[in-house]
């Protein structure tokens, strides 16, 4: 009786734990891309980046719309308020407006 009284506790306490993990797999946020190209991409605050890369813009409307193209599209958001592109890599570096001036800020 005993024997089986343990037993059912191990079985238990596995069972807590495994839930205990799962909850914190779901907690990393990830996002899946459908197409050629399927891929995991970690989650990104474009909202909440975006505002503090330019919040020392001379004009930070114009600069938060095209931050959050850009994060939308790259999935990165350089740190700082200027500078430091290269970070983002390519995708953020080579995007232009239809003048051919970089659009990301």
């Amino acid at each position: 009786m005993a024997l089986r009284l343990l037993l059912v506790l191990v079985v238990l306490l596995f069972c807590v734990a495994q839930v205990s993990s799962d909850a914190k797999i779901e907690k990393q946020q990830t996002q899946v891309v459908k197409g050629a190209n399927r891929r995991l991409l970690p989650f990104v605050d474009c909202g909440g980046l975006c505002k503090g890369r330019c919040r020392l813009h001379s004009r930070p409307n114009v600069c938060t719309r095209a931050c959050g193209t850009c994060c939308a599209r790259c999935k990165c958001v350089p740190p700082g308020t200027s500078g430091n592109r290269e970070m983002c890599g390519r995708c953020y570096t080579d995007m232009t407006t239809h003048r051919n001036k970089p659009k990301c800020p």
